[in-house]
């Protein structure tokens, strides 16, 4: 009985050993760090915004639901301050009646040096679009710019009227 147990222990110590060293071994995944999350009626989402070609400054974007509303700002590096923010209406931009059942998905990419796209789909209408964040026409504050929106599925039909009921 001792030399079964004592084999059982071996040969569940020589699998464990085996299942360590394929564990140590495996190749590495590096760790991803998301640059969005939502909590609620909100989105949020960070990326480069070329403001000034020589320091590179980060953005953060901001979608809040029941505003209707697609916010944005950068992050004045020197002062360590938000400066101001821009906003679109995105009930407009999306022509969404009011308090529609809509469903916002949002992830910033990478275009170019220093510069990030903000690309927003709205799943209910098969809406998608891509924007930017650039200085203010003076100089000054930050404005968002649509690049292109479009649909990347047909909106379904409007169901034909039910026939009348038959008279009887």
């Amino acid at each position: 009985m001792r030399t079964a147990v004592a084999a059982g222990v071996a040969a569940l110590a020589g699998a464990g050993g085996v299942a360590a060293a394929l564990f140590l071994l495996a190749p590495t995944r590096p760790a991803g760090a998301a640059s969005n999350d939502r909590y609620g009626d909100f989105i949020v989402a960070t990326g480069a915004v070329s403001v000034n070609p020589k320091v590179q400054t980060d953005g953060v974007w901001l979608l809040d639901y029941k505003a209707g509303k697609l916010l944005g700002t950068v992050i004045d590096r020197l002062q360590g301050k938000i400066v101001g923010w821009a906003e679109v209406d995105l009930t407009a931009e999306f022509n969404l009646q009011a308090r529609a059942d809509v469903h916002f998905m949002m992830v910033t990419g990478y275009i170019t040096q220093g510069q990030s796209a903000l690309y927003l789909a709205e799943t209910s209408t098969g809406q998608f679009g891509v924007y930017t964040m650039g200085p203010g026409p003076d100089g000054s504050g930050v404005v968002i710019r649509r690049h292109d929106l479009t649909k990347f599925r047909p909106q379904a039909p409007a169901a034909p009227p039910a026939p009348p009921a038959p008279k009887p």
